[in-house]
């Protein structure tokens, strides 16, 4: 992973996906923090009503709005409020914000595949990128960290994990990452992580997205329940740190104070530890290599109590096991896996699915790609397509055999 220290002074900040769990937090850091950032840029997909409000707090340069028809009522209603803010929309608007030369860092921060574009086009612009958006790598790893050398790009990982890595790595600092035996990612396990597993199939949206320490997105909260997050991470972690997929361990640490460890060859394991807010990664990636004020609270050591930690249990999470078995394959594999998942838990979140119907479909789109390095945008975009159709077919296949449930709530046959 490439880094490159630089003089911090008052920087301009574009966030892709502003209104989300991330982005909202970003701008509080960046609230604390207004002698050193400004905010140039704000993007979201279709909210208005959060977007108004961060644009009248914050006063960006830019607005953008993926849905055109969202970012035609952000207009008129920016207009309403005397703000003199441009207005753009789609994949277009999203790479002028990532990309123009106005901006210094970009938070990448949009959910899932429909972030990918947009990140690349930072890389490419040569902007400090922080990195919150675990699916750009998964899905064009080599491609990504080959533009990252090129241009000679800040690559800072935000996820709570590989930041934490990141920092146990002696902080980014030139020829301090080598003798690694191996890296430890943390995973809480999620809600359901006691559960008994003849209840799986039963586990409501509202259920998996109750996350025991984290406030998150609804999509990342159910990869959270299905360990899917820990599997996407172990693929992103191998191209962040160019290491050997054996030499990535994911371990269940309920307590989420730990974020994740190095294992050292002479025996030591460092790790960094934290109360559970993205404030911290995100503030440090915001700041690198200096510190600045997050608004997380103080760890008080002395009140954790214990910290424990466990195997994951395969049997509870297969898609685990499904991303561990891709992380050493071909790109492919990795891409398919990403849009088989991002379609099955939407379809789950609709609730058109079970729960352990996610597994299922991603497994069936697995055994149907084939097997392809994907070195190109328009290669990697076409199996990301290819991979959406199957999930899809497979998700109406799964639904159909789920019981109907009538107006009155009977379960019909």
């Amino acid at each position: 992973m490439q880094v490159r220290h630089e003089t911090i002074a008052h920087k301009q900040i574009s966030i892709l996906g502003s209104t989300g769990s991330v982005g909202r937090s970003t701008l509080d850091v960046i609230g604390r923090n207004p002698d050193r950032y400004q905010v140039y840029g704000l993007t979201a997909n279709t909210n208005v009503e959060l977007m108004l409000a961060q644009c009248q707090l914050y006063q960006p340069r830019l607005a953008v709005m993926r849905d055109p028809q969202a970012a035609a009522q952000l207009q008129m209603r920016l207009a309403d409020a005397g703000l003199a803010i441009e207005v753009l929309s789609g994949e277009a608007g999203l790479i002028q914000a990532a990309s123009c030369e106005q901006t210094d860092y970009v938070m990448a921060a949009i959910v899932g595949a429909a972030g990918l574009s947009s990140t690349l086009a930072a890389v490419e612009a040569g902007k400090r990128v922080l990195l919150a958006n675990k699916e750009a790598l998964v899905m064009s790893g080599g491609l990504f960290m080959g533009a990252v050398a090129a241009n000679k790009t800040t690559l800072l990982p935000i996820d709570s994990e590989h930041n934490a890595i990141f920092q146990s790595m002696a902080n980014g600092a030139p020829g301090h990452a080598g003798g690694i035996r191996k890296i430890l990612l943390t995973g809480s396990g999620g809600p359901l992580r006691l559960l008994p597993l003849a209840d799986l199939h039963k586990v409501t949206p509202d259920q998996a997205c109750a996350h025991p320490n984290w406030s998150m997105g609804r999509k990342i909260s159910v990869d959270s329940a299905t360990m899917m997050n820990k599997g996407l991470e172990i693929i992103e972690a191998r191209w962040l740190f160019d290491l050997a997929v054996d030499q990535i361990e994911v371990v269940v640490h309920p307590q989420s104070i730990i974020h994740s460890m190095v294992d050292y060859i002479d025996g030591s394991i460092v790790a960094q530890l934290g109360n559970p807010d993205m404030r911290t990664p995100i503030a440090h990636g915001l700041a690198w290599p200096d510190r600045v004020e997050s608004g997380v609270a103080a760890l008080e050591m002395t009140q954790i109590g214990r910290l424990d930690f466990e195997p994951p249990d395969m049997h509870r999470f297969p898609c685990l096991r499904l991303a561990q078995q891709v992380a050493a394959g071909p790109q492919s594999l990795a891409i398919a896996l990403n849009a088989a998942n991002e379609v099955a838990v939407q379809a789950f979140l609709d609730e058109l699915i079970g729960f352990t119907d996610i597994p299922s479909i991603i497994e069936s789109v697995l055994a149907k790609t084939d097997t392809d390095e994907a070195l190109t945008m328009p290669a990697i975009m076409a199996i990301d397509k290819a991979a959406r159709q199957q999930a899809e077919t497979l998700m109406r296949q799964h639904q159909r055999q789920r019981p109907r449930v009538s107006q009155a709530g009977d379960r019909n046959a």
